[in-house]
């Protein structure tokens, strides 16, 4: 059963990092996706739309640094707290960085369109972003009480 259990805090540890970034790759893949439509359709500002659909990467950088925090020996008795960390703050930063490349998504399109709402069209995004801070600060905070 320790074994079970170590290998649950191990998960946790690099799970944060891995489910990170495969929200931040799906993110970004799909914003990219719109950014590479919308450069076919305009004249210019090619540079907005790649910068715009970097935006999912933020969330890896969140679970790098969630997993580095959490580095302790894993044990028996830190093993849940890792588990449950890391598990649970990677899943919110995933979803997050996947919801985030949606919103970027519709902002490069709605921008294409009306190029004067550009600022204004990534408040959406902005947004998401805002919770996987809050998620990112809920992780560093709980990580603090793990002893090791």
């Amino acid at each position: 059963m320790n074994e079970f259990v170590i290998a649950l805090g191990w998960a946790g540890l690099y799970g944060v990092m891995a489910l990170s970034a495969i929200g931040s790759i799906i993110g970004c893949a799909v914003a990219g996706q719109a950014a590479i439509g919308a450069m076919v359709d305009t004249e210019s500002g090619y540079g907005r739309y790649i910068g715009i659909s970097v935006m999912p990467s933020s969330q890896v950088i969140y679970g790098i640094v969630v997993m580095f925090t959490l580095q302790r020996p894993v044990t028996p008795e830190t093993g849940p707290a890792l588990f449950g960390i890391g598990l649970f703050a990677g899943l919110a930063l995933m979803m997050s960085a996947v919801r985030q490349g949606q919103a970027c998504a519709s902002a490069i399109h709605a921008s294409k369109t009306k190029p004067e709402i550009f600022g204004l069209s990534l408040a959406p995004a902005a947004i998401v972003e805002g919770f996987a801070v809050f998620a990112f600060v809920f992780a560093l905070v709980m990580a603090g009480g793990i002893p090791g």
